[in-house]
């Protein structure tokens, strides 16, 4: 649908016919030109703030004393997955002090060098992937590389068994769905599902003597002195299983296609695999695969010339913030070579930053380093579809057609 058509005074932003291309990047623009602070009336008679500008985004996402992510939620229904007392113990739910003290908790597992120290076992990883669809000279994308990486190295990371690979898909989509389904609550059962597989794997691990899993650290994690209790462990673990894999397989997956779309930049990054990294920062800029996150406001106050009200939704639009012509020279252009671009794709800064950003990062290069040297001559194969999403950007299908290179060399 045109940008030109969208009515400032009544249409809804979250109605999926915006987003059936992916993110509505023309829209959005325009709302920042015209609305970057708007109020958007829902369907269900409530409404909300959409907020479209990178400097807008960032003060809200690090005013926590004004911005609640635990008052209401994340999502637009407060009982959008699983009821609100539930969620609330997520670290995304959580505000200062309590998210910074149950932060900690995990955050030595994502610090750089005990990242870094992962690179090897993340390339062998990529490497029996590939070898599974090199010589067949197709694939699909999603399936064959983006689900499998980051689940594989989730599941390592959490010692449990790689046959369990197919659950963690499983629980997942199960998840997403939930966020897109009209009834609240709707990932109630998945997650009884998984809290039963957790406590299956406590045991397993403790009667192995296994001290170094993620299940383990939570296991042992501690607040204020005292031992997380069943229901802290459980949603640490629907965290992990959940965001600590379908944010880096919708980014392989958008950032492929975007490669495909831009073949010269993808060609250069195959002839000089020292533009990875920099080419990873511009595919997380450009994808942004979290569309929206919701905070509460806390107390009266202004923002973009908008008198917001105490009790507000406000709902920070990241790609859009991504692309702000406020920061980035020339943003609707894809360009691998942009210096260190302020990209909001893990968040717009602040306590919420994602825990797993370093990890999600070394994920991609190594992909992208892989597949640019294994998969020559990469080009489209057939239909793309896409997650029919205004929450998550990312993609069901990219079949791809290429030439099988070599399976040695360095990136």
């Amino acid at each position: 649908m045109p940008a030109a058509a969208f009515d400032l005074e009544a249409d809804d932003l979250f109605d999926l016919r915006w987003h059936a291309d992916g993110p509505p990047h023309a829209l959005f623009a325009r709302l920042r030109r015209e609305a970057p602070v708007r109020w958007n009336a829902l369907p269900d008679g409530t409404g909300c703030w959409t907020v479209l500008g990178h400097a807008e985004v960032a003060a809200i996402s690090r005013d926590h004393e004004r911005f609640s992510s635990f008052e209401r939620g994340i999502f637009l229904h407060p009982d959008q997955v699983v009821p609100l007392d539930l969620s609330r113990n997520l670290l995304l739910y959580m505000d200062p002090p309590q998210h910074t003290k149950y932060r900690l908790v995990l955050q030595k597992a994502f610090v750089p060098r005990t990242v870094n120290a992962l690179e090897g076992a993340i390339r062998a990883r990529v490497t029996r992937v590939l070898d599974r669809v090199v010589e067949q000279g197709r694939c699909d994308f999603v399936d064959d590389v983006a689900v499998p990486v980051p689940l594989g190295v989730l599941t390592e990371l959490m010692g449990v068994p790689e046959e369990d690979i197919p659950r963690f898909y499983a629980w997942t989509e199960e998840i997403e769905a939930a966020q897109r389904s009209p009834e609240p609550g709707a990932a109630v059962e998945v997650f009884g599902r998984m809290a039963e597989y957790l406590t299956e794997q406590i045991a397993r691990q403790g009667a192995e003597g296994r001290a170094d899993s993620l299940v383990t650290q939570l296991r042992d994690g501690r607040i204020d002195d005292r031992p997380l209790n069943d229901t802290e462990i459980f949603v640490f673990f629907a965290l992990l299983a959940f965001a600590g894999n379908d944010t880096t397989r919708n980014t392989a997956a958008t950032g492929m296609l975007a490669l495909l779309e831009h073949p010269d930049q993808l060609a250069e990054l195959r002839d000089d695999p020292s533009l990875v990294p920099g080419a990873v920062e511009e595919l997380l800029r450009w994808t942004s695969v979290v569309q929206w996150f919701n905070r509460t406001a806390l107390a009266d106050c202004e923002v973009g010339g908008q008198r917001i009200a105490k009790g507000d939704r406000v709902v920070l639009w990241y790609p859009s913030a991504s692309r702000d012509e406020a920061v980035f020279d020339e943003p609707q252009r894809f360009d691998i070579h942009r210096v260190k671009p302020d990209h909001d794709a893990f968040g717009g800064g602040g306590r919420h930053f994602c825990l797993g950003a370093g990890l999600a990062r070394l994920e991609l290069r190594v992909v992208f380093e892989e597949v640019t040297r294994r998969l020559r001559d990469l080009r489209l194969d057939g239909e793309v579809e896409r997650v029919p999403s205004t929450w998550a950007h990312g993609l069901v299908h990219l079949p791809v057609a290429f030439t099988p290179g070599p399976r040695e060399g360095t990136a």
